[in-house]
């Protein structure tokens, strides 16, 4: 059975991270499927070599808030389709997604809502949360596979992030966000980096204006969660610390599983 190697990364700047060696990068890596976040591009805006890399399909997605948000997929095999929202009825999800079918499973590439900037940005990411858990729970109980990526913009748990204490009245750590995740798990959605490592300090987003890295004060917000049917087919999960140039690191699962055919 081949091993699909999927990674994600909130690079904070598409057009940013390119010009720090984001393409050498890829071809030393070679993962199987890229997701990426908070690309901050239209369609116009992303560089003309990412839209034909050699070796991958790749998509682009970006909603109406100028330099804000965004997403992209990149992946050597062609999904069977390819949609830029969550087509949640009645909500602007400000295509902040890109969902793949590759037929063995669903991939949800998402860059979930920050709530930090006002109550109402908060009020917006619990709504985002809270519809989004329906649609995959609807999915899943309909018999699919599901994997989602991304940045979640949430600590689950205190052993997440280096200071709980100091950060239990911040958007990101409140009990509302977290308990939100709990649901998540609840519904039989296995966080993937715990299934191998249980220990703490294991972070993949540090703030740089406190040089936060340096001393690996971070936080844990970027995750692959795999519906529990699927759960099976996971033989690794990791976080590429070393990896640099933007606030976030990649993350990644390895799943066995061919989706070549």
């Amino acid at each position: 059975m081949p091993t699909l190697r999927l990674l994600s990364w909130n690079v904070n700047g598409l057009r940013a991270i390119y010009k720090k060696g984001f393409v050498d990068w890829l071809r030393r890596d070679l993962p199987d499927v890229l997701c990426l976040q908070e690309t901050k591009v239209a369609a116009d805006q992303v560089p003309a070599e990412l839209k034909c890399l050699q070796g991958y399909f790749s998509y682009f997605g970006s909603g109406e808030r100028k330099g804000r948000d965004g997403v992209a997929l990149f992946s050597k095999t062609e999904p069977l389709s390819v949609k830029y929202t969550l087509e949640i009825e009645g909500f602007d999800d400000e295509h902040r997604a890109i969902v793949a079918d590759y037929g063995q499973f669903l991939l949800f590439n998402v860059y979930f809502p920050n709530g930090k900037a006002s109550p109402e940005r908060l009020e917006y990411k619990l709504k985002f949360y809270d519809l989004f858990l329906e649609l995959i729970d609807r999915l899943k109980a309909d018999g699919r596979r599901i994997v989602i990526s991304g940045d979640i913009n949430t600590a689950h748990k205190e052993i997440d992030l280096a200071r709980p204490k100091a950060n239990e009245k911040i958007s990101g750590f409140l009990p509302e966000e977290r308990a939100w995740m709990d649901l998540l798990v609840g519904k039989g959605f296995f966080d993937t980096f715990r299934i191998f490592h249980a220990k703490g300090e294991n972070y993949s987003w540090w703030d740089l204006k406190t040089r936060a890295r340096e001393r690996n004060v971070g936080w844990r917000i970027d995750y692959f969660f795999v519906s529990e049917n699927l759960r099976g087919a996971v033989s690794s999960a990791f976080i590429l610390k070393e990896v640099t140039g933007a606030d976030h690191c990649p993350v990644g699962i390895e799943l066995d599983i061919d989706i070549s055919s």
